[in-house]
């Protein structure tokens, strides 16, 4: 853990994440959006902290033993390899919790400033463990690249690449289809999946550019809304989630409803994918940790 801490990238990193939760208070006061009671119950770190903190910590974390050499050492230690590997993954687990406690506890005091007061904050640990769960698909996708090349540049680049292709397919699939089957698939894909809107009063709406959305209602539908969808299914257990589909070549058409869902079953079902891939990512890097070979 404090060779996770003292790395630089780390502490650039969590600088980039308090930036980031900045940005989110910083923001809706100079918009003047007005009161919402439960920001910071459903605050969110967001999919680039996400992928931040998962390369920060996991990238080097086996793939660095083997590039300075320091891996003989280790393995001769009176520990198995599988010691080792959960040895470093609870390890990264520590950081990332304890990391995002101290991101979570700045929003909260940021969002009673910003919103005023706030409700249901006894939520707080569920959004949070929601996405120490969408990071650590990230930490395991790292780990398994790393564990499999051997190469911390080749972690970073396959975690980088991956995270760009994600955002860019699902965003232009979801935006341009009007294929209501192939919305609902991008949630079964790691990332933000289908964005929606939530049919419950909550926050208040704001016009940007002759354009009136409600900040607090909109739904990210995949694994990256996961906190604070878990939150909203506790406050709102009946609400379901409209998404609709506008014609970019043709926005005097008004938007066209694609289909319904409960929010229970996205929070659930974002959460079955995260783990999946958590699971399936971590047994590869695990597989291939304990039959690598080691040269000295």
């Amino acid at each position: 853990m404090l060779w996770i801490i003292r790395k630089r990238k780390f502490i650039a990193a969590l600088i980039i994440a308090f930036a980031l939760a900045t940005i989110t208070l910083a923001v809706p006061a100079i918009l003047k959006t007005g009161h919402n009671p439960y920001f910071a119950a459903t605050f969110s770190v967001g999919d680039f902290a996400f992928l931040l903190f998962g390369i920060v910590t996991a990238m080097d974390s086996i793939s660095g033993e083997f590039e300075s050499g320091t891996i003989v050492p280790l393995l001769t230690k009176p520990v198995s390899r599988s010691m080792v590997f959960f040895g470093k993954l609870f390890a990264t687990f520590v950081v990332i919790l304890t990391s995002y406690l101290v991101i979570f506890a700045y929003s909260t005091i940021g969002g009673l400033f910003v919103y005023g007061t706030q409700k249901s904050l006894y939520l707080f640990p569920l959004a949070l463990i929601g996405d120490v769960i969408s990071t650590f698909i990230w930490v395991a996708i790292v780990l398994a690249a790393a564990t499999i090349s051997k190469s911390s540049l080749l972690a970073l680049l396959t975690a980088l690449g991956l995270f760009i292709a994600l955002i860019a397919g699902v965003s232009v699939v979801t935006e341009l289809s009007s294929d209501a089957g192939v919305v609902r698939a991008m949630n079964f894909i790691p990332g933000a999946g289908a964005s929606g809107v939530l049919n419950v009063t909550i926050g208040q709406n704001v016009t940007i550019a002759n354009v009136t959305v409600n900040p607090a209602a909109s739904i990210s539908a995949g694994t990256d809304g996961l906190g604070a969808n878990m939150v909203k299914t506790i406050l709102f257990p009946n609400a379901n989630v409209l998404f609709t589909h506008t014609n970019v070549f043709n926005t005097t058409q008004p938007p066209a409803l694609l289909y319904t869902e409960s929010i229970d079953l996205i929070a659930l079902r974002a959460l079955g994918v995260g783990f999946a891939c958590i699971f399936i990512f971590l047994f590869i890097a695990w597989y291939a940790f304990k039959r690598s070979q080691i040269l000295e």
